[in-house]
């Protein structure tokens, strides 16, 4: 868990200074800082995305995980789990919830954070998860910059979600391929650059609703 730790810490550290910076900045330049950060996050999944073995593939996983993910109201519950930290925290921004979602979304999604929990929990190899904590300490300055204090406790979706991964390792290794993690990475690719239009202003998407793609594409692949 030692990687993840210092991911986690990467990613409060960078967000805490991100809210620094963020104190010093006119609405308009963060405005404009907000757009460009997400075009780039766009650029960013559109490189995942290309990497995808078989597009077909992902036309049909990311159909039927947004089905299931809207049969399930993925998008809602995320929502809501962030309204109610908002609300026990007693938080007055009123970005909190979608610092919180994109930011988590951004960060678990990706081979990184596949491979790199895998890495440490069957190798006890930490330079994938040292190397991800890096841009991820990066980017939650950028993000928390614009998206404020929610990027803080997307920290935790980090612990949750790419701890298990770490601690189910040895379960998942044999299904996890190099096939399995290239759909997961590219479609989850895709998510990322419906986050890049929403945070850049162009487009709202559930993107929640879209997760459960990820895995479907996944499953594909496994037996394709």
């Amino acid at each position: 868990m030692l990687g993840t730790f210092v991911n986690v810490l990467a990613i409060v550290l960078g967000a805490l200074a991100g809210l620094l910076l963020k104190r010093g900045l006119p609405v308009e330049v963060r405005n404009l800082i907000m757009q460009v950060n997400g075009l780039v996050v766009i650029m960013i999944g559109l490189k995942m995305a290309l990497k995808s073995p078989n597009d077909v593939v992902l036309v049909v996983g990311l159909c039927l995980g947004a089905l299931i993910g809207t049969l399930l109201k993925l998008d809602d519950r995320l929502n809501a789990l962030g309204g109610h930290i908002k609300k026990a925290l007693r938080v007055q921004d009123s970005n909190f919830v979608d610092g919180f979602v994109s930011a988590s979304l951004i960060f678990c999604i990706g081979a990184m954070a596949i491979v790199g929990a895998f890495e440490a929990g069957v190798n006890h190899n930490y330079d994938v998860l040292f190397v991800k904590s890096t841009l991820d300490g990066i980017m939650s300055i950028v993000l928390a910059s614009t998206l404020g204090v929610g990027v803080v406790f997307s920290g935790a979706a980090i612990l949750i979600y790419q701890g298990g991964l770490t601690l189910l390792a040895g379960v998942l290794e044999p299904i996890l391929n190099d096939q399995v993690i290239a759909y997961m990475s590219s479609s989850g690719g895709l998510l990322i650059v419906a986050i890049g239009f929403s945070v850049a202003g162009i487009k709202e998407f559930k993107t929640a609703n879209l997760l459960p793609g990820m895995f479907v594409c996944g499953i594909l692949g496994y037996f394709i």
